[in-house]
Order: C-alpha cells, then sequence, then structure tokens
C-alpha cells in the first residue's frame, strides 16, 4: 500500500458527535439526532465542521465511487448506466437486476457466482412486489449485485480466482484498499465486513469528504472523471426511482453525491466544494435534511434544496413540526454568498 505521503489511520474511539438535527411537535424540541459533518471548500480545507470529522468511521455504500475508480483503474471496461450501478445500493427494480445480469453475462457468470448476502429488494415498491410474487430472498435482488458482479467481472477479466473475491488479501481488494487510501489520503484505520460480504475500509469523514471532492473535480479522460460522469448521469442506477440521493443530484447541477447505511452521505461539486455526514444513530430522516443544509454551508442556493429540509411530524392528522438541522446548519441561516 501506499505510505510516504498519507496521514496517520484516524483514531478508533466513541466518536465525539454534536447536535446536527432537531425534532420538534409543537415548538418543542421533542428529539436530537447526534452526528458529525464536514463542509470543505473548493482549496480542499475545511469550512464548516461539527462533531468528530477526524475519528475512525465506517463509509458504508458512500465508499462504492472510490471503490469504483479502482475497479476501472484495474481494467474494468463499464461506463454509463452499468458503471454507476456497479457502485449502487440500487432498489431492486427490474432495470437494476437487468443490469447486474449483463454484467454477469459479460463474464460468463450467473448470479450463482455472486458472493454477496441473499436478500429481498430494497426498495419498498419492489420488495412488495416480490413478495407478493411469493419470491424468496436472492443475491440478484440484494442492494449491493451490482457491485459484486462488477467485482466478478474484474476478476475474470484479470484471471484472478472468483471464489475469494471477498478475502481482503485478494488481488482486487488489495488494489481497492490502495485506491482508498490514496484518495482519502490517510491509512485505513481497520478492515471488517460489510453488510453485503465484502471487506469494509475504516476512514474518518474528512478523508471520506476528500475522496469524494476528488473524484468529483476529476479532468475529462481520467479514470475518476469516468466515474463521476456515470454516477452524474445515471443516478436512479445507483440507487432507484424516488430515492432521496438520484433526487438530489437531479436537483443540483453537476452534484455527485453517495448515501451508505448507519446515516453516511457524501456530496461533492465539480468545483471541489464537498460535504460528508455521518448521522450517529444511522437515521435516514436525519441525514437528509442535514446533508442538504451541509451543502447550503457550502454555497449551494438553499432554492435548490428546499425539497429536502426535512420530513414533517403530524398530529391528528396535521403538520405540528418537523425534522431540522441545528441552528449552525439551517440553510436559512446560511449568507446567499456563502463561501465557495
Amino acid at each position: 500500500m501506499l505510505s510516504s505521503s498519507l496521514a496517520d489511520a484516524p483514531p478508533i474511539r466513541e466518536p465525539l458527535h454534536s447536535p446536527v438535527a432537531h425534532v420538534s411537535r409543537g415548538g418543542v424540541v421533542e428529539g436530537i439526532h447526534y452526528g458529525s459533518v464536514v463542509v470543505l471548500g473548493g482549496d480542499g480545507e475545511p469550512r464548516f465542521r461539527t462533531g468528530d470529522i477526524e475519528a475512525a468511521c465506517y463509509p458504508r455504500s458512500a465508499l462504492k465511487p472510490v471503490q469504483a475508480v479502482a475497479m476501472v483503474r484495474a481494467g474494468l471496461p463499464l461506463d454509463g448506466d452499468l458503471l454507476a450501478l456497479a457502485m449502487g445500493s440500487h432498489s431492486g427494480e427490474e432495470r437494476h437486476l437487468a443490469g447486474a445480469r449483463r454484467i454477469l453475462a459479460l463474464a460468463g457468470l450467473t448470479e450463482d457466482d455472486l458472493r454477496n448476502v441473499p436478500d429481498l429488494p430494497y426498495g419498498p415498491a419492489a420488495r412488495d412486489a416480490w413478495v407478493r410474487e411469493g419470491r424468496a430472498p436472492s443475491r440478484l435482488a440484494q442492494n449491493c449485485s451490482g457491485k459484486h458482479a462488477a467485482m466478478l467481472y474484474l476478476c475474470a477479466l484479470n484471471s484472478w480466482p472468483l471464489d475469494t473475491y471477498l478475502d481482503p488479501a485478494h488481488p482486487l481488494q488489495t488494489a481497492i484498499a490502495e485506491v482508498v487510501e490514496e484518495l482519502t489520503g490517510q491509512h485505513i484505520a481497520n478492515v471488517t465486513v460489510d453488510g453485503c460480504g465484502s471487506p469494509l475500509f475504516s476512514v474518518s469523514l474528512h478523508g471520506l469528504a476528500r475522496a469524494a471532492a476528488r473524484i468529483a473535480t476529476a479532468a475529462p479522460g481520467t479514470v475518476e472523471r469516468r466515474v463521476a460522469d456515470a454516477l452524474r448521469g445515471h443516478p436512479e442506477m445507483a440507487s432507484g426511482a424516488g430515492r432521496d440521493v438520484a433526487e438530489l443530484m437531479r436537483a443540483v447541477p453537476g452534484l455527485l453525491a453517495k448515501d451508505g447505511f448507519e446515516g453516511v452521505q457524501i456530496a461533492a461539486l465539480p468545483d471541489g466544494r464537498a460535504v460528508a455526514v455521518k448521522i450517529a444513530d444511522g437515521a435516514n430522516r436525519a441525514r437528509v435534511p442535514v446533508a442538504a443544509a451541509a451543502l447550503a454551508r457550502a454555497g449551494v442556493d438553499p432554492r435548490l434544496l428546499a425539497a429536502f429540509a426535512g420530513e414533517p411530524m403530524t398530529g391528528g392528522g396535521r403538520t405540528v413540526g418537523g425534522i431540522r438541522p441545528v441552528a449552525a446548519l439551517d440553510p436559512s441561516a446560511v449568507p446567499a454568498a456563502a463561501a465557495a
């Protein structure tokens, strides 16, 4: 792995999270979501931070664009919708299943070669239809099947072992680890297993934001730009119809964004401004408005982010409150000429 120019691995400790969102009902704060947020300016320096952005954390699926860069560098020949699917946490819609089958077919493989865990589709509509049809959990329906299909395809192209492609010592995974360290600018703190079964690398939230910025700002003709263009051009292939991360990319021109389980979110603009969010309790209801508020702190027009301000709290069939970022993050408190 790279070593000379990398920062030390982030410390493994209980993160010192801060309040990032309030759950209010009838004018009273009923609940508080804690977390950490970092906003990078176009020069790569933090413009806003709260919580513990330097502690080791697991990016979960927010790391998939970095994994995709590593795979394309190693020879993965996918582009467009299939490359977006390779970094997706898809909803299990038919287009996602068909795309994963296409990748496997390119490798001369089938669903039986996948080593991710069988699951029901992640998207509620796709999952409900799946259950109504009496179908069992499958590896193809699991939300990371595009990534796993791409991993197998790359292994087949490089004559790497197929059965052990999820072993951290496998050539595929060591190549990914090197790129994780390169793009985050720091050594990996720990390696464990993600929910789908693939190796999961622990970095800091700050390092994750750096990696997002490096992909989003990549020059035409580079691998990073190829990955960024695929995700920006096909956001629903990396997520699904109506998913907040896809809608966010549609709303903000040029934005690259990826979510991950346990309340992780990255988002970055072509000029280098980037944000990374971790919600301590993993709640999506806080992740979405906090990520939008962080983008407003980065200088994105709050009007583009209005649809992501947070879900309402209802009582008796009417709105009586909502989930809002804390005052320091509130988009309405950010001057229109926020620093770029």
